[in-house]
């Protein structure tokens, strides 16, 4: 019913931040990934009938959209972050760029010099 809610989110707060993360982050890709799927839930919750074009547009209570939203929404959320994620990762190590990780992201490591 409003699983695709979360990655809508967080969507729209990439979408709008996207100039702020560096290239190498490769945040549009991460952006496709959350916009591919809002649309395809949404798209099959519209099919379904459980969203409709009036208000409340959705067809269920509370009561049933945030036990969905926390086992379908957020689970899907965090795959196609983590896929994004390795996409990026496993880029930066094929182009031998070295890398670390940290609690804050990946971090570049500066060239050494002889």
């Amino acid at each position: 019913m409003a699983c695709f809610l979360v990655p809508m989110a967080l969507g729209i707060i990439t979408a709008l931040l996207r100039n702020r993360f560096p290239e190498s982050y490769r945040i549009n890709v991460l952006n496709v990934l959350l916009w591919g799927g809002v649309v395809a839930l949404a798209a099959e919750h519209v099919f379904h009938g459980e969203v409709v074009p009036y208000p409340p547009f959705l067809t269920a209570g509370l009561s049933e959209v945030v036990p969905e939203i926390l086992m379908v929404g957020v689970p899907m959320t965090i795959t196609a972050t983590g896929i994004w994620a390795s996409i990026v990762l496993i880029t930066k190590q094929l182009s031998g760029v070295p890398f670390r990780l940290s609690r804050l992201g990946v971090v570049e490591l500066p060239a050494r010099s002889r």
